[in-house]
């Protein structure tokens, strides 16, 4: 293991304690804050996520978005995610890593990413559970066209500096309850 994968790994333990303490206290305004960094993306496809493992959730700033919606879908080990189109109460059931995917609906291509993270920092890179889905599939897309990745996040997941590599992806935008960060 190299030295960055070593300071990833003593990261990710450190963030998700973060994390679970900042959960335990509450979204706060994130979801408003989430809202209206979305609304100039009205009519525009929103990829967000389906939150687990004490993730900040972004549904309700999902079901206001005016636009297709979906919710990512692992794929295969060492692939992109596909982006599964999602509504409020669409039937799910449990996927890789024990997510809730929809059972069926068609594929969509974002152009809005809501990412989940672990821990970012102030440079607008992300800490993530290190399989590398959102950073293939953010370089897939950006190959493709425009596409707007926003971190969502308790702004206690804030670390000095996220270690990285040359295979991580920067991030636009970072919410949290406190409000927006950035651009990058």
């Amino acid at each position: 293991m190299d030295m960055v994968s070593e300071l990833k790994v003593a990261a990710r333990a450190q963030a998700a304690a973060r994390r679970r303490a900042a959960a335990a206290q509450g979204q706060g305004n994130a979801s408003t804050h989430l809202g209206a960094v979305l609304a100039p993306f009205a009519g525009a496809v929103l990829a967000g996520y389906m939150p687990m493992r004490g993730e900040i959730d972004p549904l309700a700033a999902m079901a206001a978005h005016r636009g297709p919606l979906a919710v990512p879908v692992i794929l295969g080990r060492e692939q992109p995610l596909g982006f599964r189109a999602w509504a409020p109460g669409a039937a799910m059931q449990r996927g890789a890593f024990g997510a809730l995917i929809p059972e069926s609906g068609d594929w969509l291509v974002p152009r809005v990413l809501i990412v989940p993270l672990l821990a970012f920092d102030a440079r607008g890179f992300r800490l993530g559970y290190g399989g590398g889905y959102y950073d293939r599939s953010l370089a897939q897309l950006r190959a493709q066209g425009p596409i707007t990745a926003i971190g969502f996040a308790y702004s206690a997941q804030q670390m000095s500096e996220v270690p990285v590599d040359a295979f991580d992806q920067k991030l636009d935008l970072i919410v949290t309850e406190a409000g927006a960060l950035g651009p990058f």
